[in-house]
Order: C-alpha cells, then structure tokens, then sequence
C-alpha cells in the first residue's frame, strides 16, 4: 500500500469530516477542491460576520484559511490537529465578498507538516495570508461512507 493517498480517499475523507464539522457549515463553507495535501474552499461573507466598523471580522479570514488547512492536512488519512497558525491581513475584507481560501502542504514529515493558506475575494485581491502547523497524530480518519 502506497503512502500517498489517492484522489478519491482524499475526497471521501473531507466529505466525512465537512458532514461533521458545524462551524464550516455555520461559516457557509462550500468545499471548491480537494487534492492529497490541498483544499480550496470559499465562502459568502455576511452581515453578521462583520465587526463594530462595519468590515469584516478578521475570525472570519482566519476561520476560512483554518478550514482549508484541517481539510488539506486531513487527506492523508490520519487525524490530524493544528498547532500552531498565523495570519496577516493584507487588505480588508467587506460584506459580500467572496473569499476563497486556497491550502497545500509546503513540507511534511511523520509527525509534522507545514501548510500555507492564501485566501483571496472575488477580485483575485489577496485577504490573508495564513501560514498553519499541523500534528499528525497515530488515530485513522475514517472517510464518508
């Protein structure tokens, strides 16, 4: 058996975890591709997303690139968590706006990998630039049935 996960597993295995995951589907999460060690996801920015200054909530870039991140590093097949991320926020975000977070894998080894996460608008502006660290743990993610 090959080490590398194969499209269809890949696919199977965000299914399960986006049947799952309610604050993806709160957020309006629409899952875009999956890739082994990538996923691009996008979503609808709304009224209750914004802040006091009418812009949107910088949770909400975060939130988006974070998703992406735990279904791209999930492909693999095992239960894998975040450890450490950052974000930076090179432009604002307003209601209405289409972002679209893309994630692949930069490097990985047994236990750790890094991943970065760019989420754009619908202007192809770049909105957050994520970088994620993820634990690879021992535990078998079991994919859509």
């Amino acid at each position: 058996m090959s080490d590398k996960p194969d499209q269809a597993n890949a696919e199977k295995l965000v299914a399960g975890m986006v049947s799952r995951d309610g604050f993806s589907a709160w957020l309006g999460i629409e899952i875009v591709e999956v890739r082994p060690g990538a996923c691009t996801v996008r979503l609808k920015v709304r009224r209750d997303m914004l802040n006091g200054f009418g812009m949107c909530h910088g949770g909400i870039p975060y939130s988006i690139a974070d998703s992406a991140l735990a279904f791209a590093s999930n492909t693999h097949g095992t239960v894998t968590v975040s450890i450490e991320n950052t974000i930076s926020y090179p432009a604002p975000v307003s209601e209405g706006d289409i972002l679209t977070a893309v994630a692949a894998e930069e490097s990985a080894g047994n236990r750790i990998a890094f991943y970065r996460v760019t989420v754009t608008n619908q202007a192809d502006v770049t909105v957050g630039l994520f970088r994620g660290t993820v634990y690879r743990t021992k535990k078998i993610l079991e994919p859509a049935q």
